[in-house]
């Protein structure tokens, strides 16, 4: 049986869109939905084009109250019967009562190598901290933003001329070949981490 998976974005989903595109022959899993906050992201319109089930819940209504959100994505889940879910670019944090549930068969891509720069601005960071190197990570998702294991780290030259802009750019293409990467092996059960 392939591992049925649903991916959660916001924007245009470039990584969403780069898992999508190797889930196919011996893959050990398949995309069961695209799930957004957001009914204009661009990944919502190709995973639409490419007849991938989408769930759209808005997080606006429910103003403060994350419970209800994360209770209206988790009754908008409940027919797909996942197995593991892909954060890819979802910019809304979940708390423990949506991630406990699903500790160990959570992933997400984090554009640092972690633990260096949790949270936001990381390629700005990056340079203002003088750092020689920076990357991308893969990891399970726990309680605390951006701490799980990690399953995967893939790394670039930091160049004395980058810009937050030209780093980012630089990453995100090292992004949409590690994720599919460790996707892949976790899928089949190999939780080694890989280094790219």
């Amino acid at each position: 049986m392939k591992k049925r998976v649903g991916i959660f974005v916001s924007g245009g989903g470039s990584n969403m869109r780069a898992l999508v595109e190797d889930m196919v022959d011996d893959h050990p899993a398949r995309p069961a939905v695209v799930v957004s906050n957001n009914e204009t992201a661009g990944g919502i319109a190709w995973a639409r084009s490419q007849s991938i089930a989408t769930e759209v819940i808005d997080h606006r209504p429910f103003g403060e109250d994350r419970a209800a959100f994360e209770s209206a994505i988790n009754s908008a889940l409940a027919p797909y019967a996942l197995d593991i879910i892909c954060l890819a670019g979802f910019m809304r944090v979940l708390t423990a009562g949506f991630v406990t549930p699903w500790q160990g068969r959570m992933l997400n891509i984090h554009p640092s190598l972690l633990p260096k720069y949790k949270g936001l601005h990381t390629h700005a960071r990056a340079l203002e901290a003088g750092d020689t190197d920076h990357g991308c990570s893969v990891h399970l998702v726990t309680p605390v933003l951006d701490d799980g294991p990690i399953l995967g780290q893939a790394r670039i030259p930091v160049d004395p001329e980058d810009t937050p802009d030209s780093l980012a750019a630089r990453v995100l293409a090292k992004e949409h070949i590690l994720y599919p990467a460790v996707l892949r092996r976790f899928a089949a059960g190999d939780t080694t981490p890989i280094t790219l």
